[in-house]
C-alpha cells in the first residue's frame, strides 16, 4: 500500500453514513465501537434499568379499585362524575386483565375483548386531562394525537403505526414497557366524513382501517419505511454482525381511547328519537342539552355519522362528557391541583408578587370564560386579558400585592390604573435602585467606577419615567458611548472613577469630547 493511500484511507460505512448526517443536519446517537450492546440499549436511547422495571413492576402488581382511580382523578379534574366512573372501570378492567395476562402465560392463548373507549364531548371539559391523570396514576406510557393529521398509508401524511412508535419514544426506547400503554387520538369525529363519488378518501375510511387494525391486535412497525435513521441504524447493526433485531412491537395490549365534540351527531339523534313512536314529547327535545342526546346515540348513528361498521365496534366503552357550567368553572379556579389560577400565582411569584383574588371575581371570572363557549379553555383566555397589563406593568414598581375583585375583572386597565395611582413615588425609589445596580455592573463589567450626583440621579428617573423605561434600556440607549469614552480617557490619565454630572446626562456626547481632549492634554 502506498504512503498516499495510508494518508487518505476510504471511509468506512458507518463514517459516511454520520457524514451523511452531519450534513444534512440530523442528530444520530451511534453505538460506540466494541462489544455489541444489548437489544434493550438499542431500542432508542432506552431507559434508565430501574424505572422502566419499576413501572413493569407496578404494572404486574396493579391493585386500583375504580373507586381509587375515580378519586385520583377528582383531585385535577372538576364535573364528570358519570365519565370518570365508566373510564375508571374501563382502565381497572384492562389493567386487571394485563396483570394476569403476565402473571399466568397459560392465558397468553385466550381471546380478549378489549376496554377501548370513546369519549364524546364539546371541546375544554376535560377528556385529555382525564386520560393523561390515569396514565400518570397508573405508570404506564402515554401519546395523544390529532386523528386529522393521519392520512392513509401509501399517502402524505402521518402513519397511524406512528402512535405506536411515539409510544415507545414515551417509554425510552423500552418496548416491553410501551405494549401496555394509553393511546389517545383526539378530534376523530373529523375522520368520518365521507369523500366524494368518484374521488381517494385518504383521510377517513382509510384512516379509519388502519386504526381499527392498530385497537384490535397487530405488530406495528419500530420503523417507519420512510424512517432513514432507522434504516441506516439497521445497515450498521448488519455490518457490525449483529443480525437483525426486534423490529415491530404487538398491541394487543395497548389501551385505545378516542374523543372528539361530535356537534352534529346529537341532531343524528335528535331526529331518530323524534321520528320513533317511542321517545320524548317535542317540548321535552327542545328542553334536552346536546350531551343528553350523545348519552342517547348507539352504532348505527355512529355509522350514520360516517364510522366503518368494524371501526366502531372496536370501540364497545363510550363515555359523554357533560359541558362545563358556571359553578363547575368557579370550582375548577378554587379546587382544582394546577388550575390555572394557580399557574398565575406562579407567574407573579416569579416577580415577587402576591396577589388575591375574592369570591365575587372567582365568580364574574367564571361566567365570561362560560360564555367563551370553551371549557375550561375559556378560563385562560379571560385571564390573559384581565393580567396582561398587570404582568406588564407590576414587575417594574414596588408594588409586591394586590387585590382582584369583581370590578377588576369587569374593566382590568381601570383596575391598573387604580393599583399604580399614588405609586410614583415607589416606582421612582424602584429606578433609583436601578441606578445602583447599573453602577455596580458597569464597574464589574468595564472595571471603571461611576460617581453619579443627586441631581443626575433625579435627572435620569425623570428621563425613565418621561420615556417609559428601565434604567438599564435607558443607560443602554442614552449612555451607549459612555463606555469607550472612558476608557479612553482611564487609558490616558489612569484615572478610574468619574464623577457624572446633571450636565453629562443632558449631553453625554459632548462632555466625552470634552474629556477626552482635556485626557489628551494631558498625555502631552
Amino acid at each position: 500500500m502506498s504512503d498516499s493511500e495510508k494518508e487518505d484511507p476510504v471511509p468506512s460505512l458507518e463514517e459516511q453514513l454520520k457524514d451523511m448526517l452531519r450534513k444534512a443536519n440530523m442528530t444520530f446517537m451511534f453505538p460506540q465501537q466494541g462489544p455489541p450492546a444489548s437489544d434493550e440499549a438499542d431500542a432508542g436511547a432506552g431507559p434508565q434499568p430501574d424505572r422502566g422495571d419499576a413501572a413493569l413492576q407496578a404494572i404486574r402488581e396493579f391493585s386500583l379499585k375504580p373507586r381509587d382511580v375515580r378519586d385520583y382523578l377528582d383531585r385535577f379534574v372538576i364535573g364528570q362524575g358519570e365519565a370518570k366512573k365508566v373510564l375508571a372501570v374501563a382502565i381497572c378492567d384492562h389493567y386487571n386483565h394485563v396483570r394476569r395476562w403476565m402473571d399466568n402465560p397459560d392465558l397468553r392463548q385466550d381471546e380478549y375483548a378489549k376496554h377501548n373507549t370513546i369519549l364524546l364531548g364539546p371541546t375544554g371539559v376535560g377528556k385529555t386531562y382525564l386520560i393523561r391523570c390515569a396514565a400518570r396514576l397508573i405508570g404506564v406510557p402515554f401519546v395523544k394525537a390529532d386523528a386529522t393529521k393521519f392520512t392513509e398509508t401509501g399517502y402524505v401524511g402521518h402513519d397511524v403505526e406512528d402512535l405506536v412508535r411515539d409510544l415507545v419514544k414515551a417509554a425510552n426506547g423500552n418496548t416491553e414497557l410501551a405494549q401496555y400503554g394509553i393511546i389517545f387520538v383526539d378530534e376523530i369525529d373529523k375522520i368520518a366524513a365521507q369523500s366524494a363519488p368518484g374521488s381517494k378518501d385518504v383521510s377517513g375510511r382509510g384512516v379509519q382501517i388502519n386504526l381499527l387494525k392498530l385497537m384490535e391486535e397487530t405488530d406495528a412497525g419500530l420503523f417507519s419505511q420512510t424512517d432513514l435513521i432507522g434504516q441506516m441504524q439497521a445497515i450498521m447493526d448488519m455490518q457490525r454482525g449483529k443480525g437483525t433485531k426486534e423490529r415491530t412491537i404487538n398491541t394487543r395490549h395497548m389501551l385505545f381511547i378516542v374523543s372528539g365534540a361530535f356537534d352534529k351527531l346529537g341532531d343524528l339523534v335528535r331526529h331518530r328519537v323524534s321520528s320513533s313512536p317511542i321517545g320524548f314529547t317535542h317540548g321535552d327535545q327542545e328542553k334536552k342539552e346536546a350531551a343528553a342526546f350523545l348519552r342517547l346515540a348507539e352504532t348505527k348513528d355512529f355509522i350514520e355519522y360516517g364510522f366503518e361498521p368494524e371501526f366502531i365496534g372496536r370501540l364497545p366503552v363510550r363515555v359523554v362528557c357533560d359541558p362545563l357550567s358556571v359553578e363547575d368553572l368557579e370550582r375548577i379556579l378554587l379546587n382544582s391541583e394546577g388550575s390555572v389560577l394557580e399557574q398565575y400565582r406562579w407567574d407573579f411569584e416569579g416577580y415577587g408578587i402576591d396577589f388575591t383574588v375574592n369570591r365575587a371575581a372567582v365568580r364574574r371570572i367564571a361566567e365570561k370564560a362560560h360564555a367563551e363557549e370553551t371549557g375550561a379553555r375559556g378560563l385562560m383566555t379571560v385571564m390573559e386579558k384581565m393580567f396582561r397589563g398587570h404582568k406588564f406593568e407590576l414587575p417594574s414598581t414596588a408594588i409586591r400585592s394586590f387585590e382582584v375583585d369583581g370590578d377588576a375583572v369587569g374593566d382590568p386597565a381601570a383596575a391598573l390604573a387604580a393599583l399604580l395611582k399614588g405609586k410614583e413615588s415607589a416606582k421612582r425609589a424602584m429606578l433609583d435602585g436601578e441606578i445602583d445596580h447599573f453602577v455596580a455592573e458597569f464597574r464589574e463589567q468595564h472595571g471603571i467606577a461611576l460617581s453619579i450626583d443627586r441631581s443626575a440621579r433625579d435627572l435620569i428617573v425623570e428621563m425613565c419615567l418621561e420615556q417609559d423605561r428601565t434604567v438599564r434600556a435607558f443607560c443602554a440607549d442614552h449612555l451607549r458611548d459612555m463606555e469607550y469614552g472612558l476608557k479612553l480617557v482611564a487609558r490616558n490619565t489612569g484615572q478610574t472613577t468619574f464623577r457624572i454630572s446633571r450636565k453629562f446626562v443632558k449631553n453625554p456626547s459632548a462632555e466625552l469630547s470634552r474629556r477626552i481632549a482635556k485626557s489628551f492634554k494631558n498625555e502631552e
